[in-house]
């Protein structure tokens, strides 16, 4: 019976694997965070495990075809064992290639929610409006998928945003927004334009994933916590109470804060999780050389050449440019319909990661 036995190995390592964890949730004695861990395991392996069974009972029912078309000599069961064997070896392959898919490395980062930076770049006005677009198209697209925007930071001006900060949590955040890190660009015809012409801007968006204590480790000797006044419309809240945080990790010299919160405590709160992500990300930095830093590699330096996706407005297109994808629908799009560009992206970023699959 032909089949991948490498493959069959891995699977049934992790079928024993998957039975042993069900064994150790019987256990009362294991303390939450264990018992979290290992349903999160479970979780991950469950998939597999349902595979390997299928898996497992093909190649068994194979191969005891080929027992009987070697042994048999009733024409009747030789003709059923020899149809029944063919119509297995038709089903083997694309099974295989279903498992393979299963077992490509998960990121570990993808069940979190993130905290996403949004900037101005090239462009002038246009860039911080487009800031402020690109931002209701997120928002849009959130909501479709159920989950939650709060803002952490933000300042405004008299077109749209100097820069913005916010947290979108719900399930598995961290694996789509990822695919929106880089430099975007637009290509429009701004309302302040007599002569009709189009100009090309640029924003900077970065993804980071969020991090608390458990994951990155702060002494609180390290910071040093300042509040200020909130600036912008507010009454007496703004006028009256030192509300907004800003904290400064003295080591790194890395500097988050925060304004958005009803209260210190909140912004607080909200800071700490923005310094956890930044902490982070500048120690992926210190592990991996080659990476000057995750914001970096993501967003660049804002200039015009470089960009992961265009948002042509004048023919209603929209281009990834790491897919070389193109739609012609650019109004649905920023209607949150993101879905459309980044389902393929995740399609590409598993082909990628299959032919780097040593099985």
């Amino acid at each position: 019976m032909e089949y991948n036995k490498r493959l069959f190995e891995s699977l049934e390592s992790i079928s024993n694997k998957y039975l042993e964890l069900n064994k150790q949730l019987e256990s009362a004695s294991l303390p939450i965070s264990q018992l979290t861990e290992i349903n999160k395991q479970i979780k991950h392996a469950a998939p597999l495990h349902e595979k390997f069974l299928e898996y497992k009972k093909l190649i068994d029912n194979g191969s005891q075809d080929e027992k009987i078309l070697a042994n048999e000599s009733d024409k009747d069961l030789i003709d059923l064992a020899k149809m029944e064997l063919d119509e297995i070896k038709t089903q083997i392959p694309p099974l295989e290639e279903q498992i393979k898919i299963l077992l490509l490395p998960v990121d570990p980062n993808n069940e979190k929610n993130v905290i996403v930076e949004m900037r101005p770049g090239a462009g002038g006005d246009e860039s911080s409006i487009f800031v402020a677009d690109l931002f209701d198209t997120y928002k849009r697209f959130a909501d479709k998928q159920g989950w939650k925007i709060k803002i952490m930071d933000i300042s405004q001006n008299s077109c749209g945003y100097d820069y913005i900060y916010f947290n979108i949590s719900g399930q598995e955040v961290y694996s789509k927004m990822k695919f929106e890190s880089g430099v975007h660009r637009v290509q429009r015809v701004p309302a302040t334009e007599s002569k009709g012409r189009v100009h090309t801007s640029t924003i900077t968006v970065a993804v980071l994933p969020e991090f608390d204590a458990v994951d990155v480790k702060i002494n609180p000797a390290d910071l040093r916590i300042d509040t200020y006044r909130a600036s912008g419309a507010g009454g007496q809240h703004v006028n009256r109470t030192e509300s907004a945080v800003r904290i400064t990790h003295i080591p790194t010299g890395v500097v988050v804060s925060c304004q958005e919160g009803k209260s210190q405590f909140e912004n607080r709160d909200t800071c700490m999780k923005m310094l956890y992500s930044k902490l982070w990300e500048k120690q992926e930095t210190e592990r991996n050389e080659k990476i000057s830093s995750m914001r970096k590699s993501q967003v660049g330096t804002g200039d015009r050449s470089e960009k992961i996706r265009t948002y042509n407005y004048p023919q209603n297109r929209v281009t990834d440019h790491r897919i070389g994808l193109t739609l012609n629908k650019l109004d649905q799009i920023m209607q949150g319909n993101l879905d459309e560009i980044i389902d393929p992206l995740i399609a590409d970023e598993q082909t990628r990661l299959m032919s780097e699959l040593k099985i």
